[in-house]
């Protein structure tokens, strides 16, 4: 098992009082409070008037599904599904669409998840376990960076990281501050330098100073694939030389709030590098939430972790039953 499952499983596992129990599951609700309201007005308006799911009730829950931001591929996929439900079971309530949508859904998520963690490289024992985060300037990822890695130093684990976003001053500023916050240990160069110079350089101090982890920024240029695409590798290249099997993990952070240019993110990063897991951010201030829900389909690449605020806890490890349970209340036991 990878650290970042050994890490994420600790977590999982930590006790937690009912009452810090409660405020995540308040926390995860109101992060997505916009989401689920705006999918549970246009269901409604879906079946207004109708007591039975027919053809002309799918017509308007695909029409849901997409305006929500789930995707055409996986709306198809869903709609399929009821499809088949109905034709199975005959006669079918409108009433009952809700449950049904629930049980897909999670259905689908259950299924893009089921490899989470069988997915990206063992670190050797003795060695950090490296992680290279990608993704679009402005999508949270150095936001994510910080909080991940204050969330680990929290948790006793020495963290590097490495600022080989080279291209932007502003960049590698505010990952100091940052790393200065979350007690981790940053290295740098001068704006303008070699991308895998710094990655280089991250590595072979980490491994010389028994770091546990090392986060590795990079630059997110989409103006020219063929460009990232070079970039993305030589950096991979430079790593897998200091500790072998570098990087052990390809982090994309996404911007949640940017509905279908997301997707069109992750094409972009899945064809330029091997993505290996995601990170949604932003999260708390759209309805464009259902985004999870297709990307993590269509991609069937893990989502290790969403972002439902500005504080360094809000940094969330995705569990598929919690956010369907956000979406669609919480089941009665």
């Amino acid at each position: 098992m990878a650290f970042f499952d050994i890490f994420r499983k600790k977590q999982q596992e930590a006790p937690a009082s009912e009452e810090q129990t409660r405020r995540q599951q308040q926390e995860l609700d109101a992060g997505l409070e916009k989401t689920k309201s705006g999918l549970f007005s246009k269901l409604a308006r879906a079946v207004a008037g109708r007591s039975t799911v027919d053809a002309d009730v799918l017509d308007n829950l695909e029409e849901v599904l997409i305006t929500s931001d789930v995707g055409v591929e996986t709306t198809v996929k869903i709609i399929r599904r009821i499809e088949e439900r109905v034709a199975r079971d005959k006669y079918m309530n409108t009433s009952e669409l809700q449950s049904i949508l629930r049980e897909e859904i999670a259905s689908l998520l259950e299924q893009a998840q089921g490899s989470a963690e069988n997915f990206g490289l063992d670190a050797r024992e003795g060695e950090p376990y490296v992680v290279m985060v990608v993704g679009v300037n402005g999508a949270g990822k150095t936001t994510t960076i910080g909080k991940l890695a204050a969330q680990l130093t929290k948790a006793g684990r020495k963290v590097w990281i490495g600022a080989a976003d080279t291209f932007r001053a502003a960049a590698i500023d505010q990952l100091q501050v940052w790393a200065d916050r979350a007690g981790a240990t940053m290295i740098r160069q001068q704006m303008g330098s070699d991308p895998a110079s710094v990655a280089f350089d991250t590595l072979t101090s980490a491994k010389a100073n028994g770091a546990d982890v090392v986060l590795i920024d990079t630059a997110g240029r989409l103006h020219n694939k063929i460009n990232l695409m070079n970039e993305l590798t030589k950096i991979r290249n430079v790593m897998g030389k200091v500790i072998p099997g570098a990087p052990h993990e390809v982090m994309l952070v996404l911007d949640g709030s940017t509905g279908q240019n997301a997707f069109e993110q992750a094409r972009q990063f899945t064809q330029a590098t091997q993505v290996t897991s995601l990170a949604i951010t932003k999260l708390d201030g759209t309805a464009k939430g259902g985004v999870v829900i297709g990307i993590s389909d269509q991609f069937h690449i893990p989502v290790r972790y969403i972002g439902i605020g500005e504080g360094i806890d809000q940094l969330r490890i995705f569990d598929r039953r919690e956010f369907v349970n956000a979406l669609f209340g919480h089941e009665k036991n």
